[in-house]
């Protein structure tokens, strides 16, 4: 079962905000006039206020509440990598920080941009919501924006009629839930001014094809060639799917070995 915690959020500030307004206003005065005697002399302490269990838990939780609202939806948002098809930039079980404003600023839940700050780039690793299932988030690089002429052909890249230079790194080694590429070659690319590491089987997946992206919409590959589900099965992201720009790892899990793999941790993506 998907978790919609975006409008979890909004409901539970909603309702903690409600309750406590509410109360300031209406509640809590009138529990005070009671208390009050009418020639306005002092209560005692056996007297005191009693505040309902129910508000005082909201003015606790409210601005809590609030602040991760605030920061989950226009700052930054922690994402987790389940699988390896941006290897070997970002590893499975990689726990990364997505900057929430590189590509506007949004209204949670309704996703609708209600600030113009900045747009993705080629090179960019972007997070987004699948096309086929929004309440799935993806994470991919962006290779193509709009008006951009996409070629795949014997492995290559090509971006408007230019090959994207790369060049070989060598045998690729790993371990713990990376291990299954090992042995795949390694190659250094760059696109739209960023350099990055891909990856790609002698023998593994081919699908040579050629496309031209839509306005509003953006071409994506993962950097495991070979083994990415993206942009080459199921179309192009939509400008209105886009979540955030990844920038940091904060944490790897390894699923396998069991353990934090302490190296990634500070980990600058690119």
């Amino acid at each position: 079962m998907d978790i919609n915690f975006p409008a979890i959020l909004v409901l539970a500030t909603f309702v903690t905000g409600v309750i406590w307004a509410l109360d300031a206003l209406i509640f809590a005065p009138r529990r005070r006039a009671v208390l009050v005697p009418s020639g306005g002399a002092e209560v005692s302490s056996g007297q005191q206020e009693k505040v309902p269990l129910l508000v005082e838990y909201s003015k606790s939780f409210f601005p809590i509440i609030l602040a991760v609202l605030l920061l989950r939806s226009f700052l930054v948002e922690p994402f987790r990598i389940p699988s390896g098809s941006m290897m070997p930039t970002l590893l499975v079980g990689d726990f990364i920080l997505v900057n929430k404003f590189s590509y506007g600023l949004r209204l949670p839940v309704l996703n609708t941009k209600i600030v113009e700050i900045g747009e993705p780039q080629r090179g960019d690793i972007a997070v987004f919501r699948y096309p086929e299932n929004p309440s799935i988030d993806y994470i991919k690089r962006i290779i193509g924006v709009p008006g951009d002429h996409i070629r795949y052909v014997d492995k290559k890249l090509y971006v408007n009629g230019k090959l994207i230079p790369r060049e070989p790194v060598g045998k690729y080694v790993a371990g713990g839930a990376s291990a299954s590429m090992s042995g795949a070659m390694r190659y250094r690319e760059t696109i739209g001014g960023v350099t990055h590491d891909i990856l790609l089987r002698e023998n593994g997946f081919r699908r040579d094809f050629e496309y031209t992206v839509p306005e509003g919409q953006y071409f994506v590959l993962g950097d495991n060639r070979d083994n990415s589900r993206d942009s080459r099965f199921w179309g192009t992201v939509p400008e209105g799917n886009l979540v955030g720009k990844a920038f940091f790892v904060w944490m790897n899990w390894d699923p396998v070995d069991g353990g934090i793999t302490w190296s990634r941790i500070g980990t600058v993506v690119e």
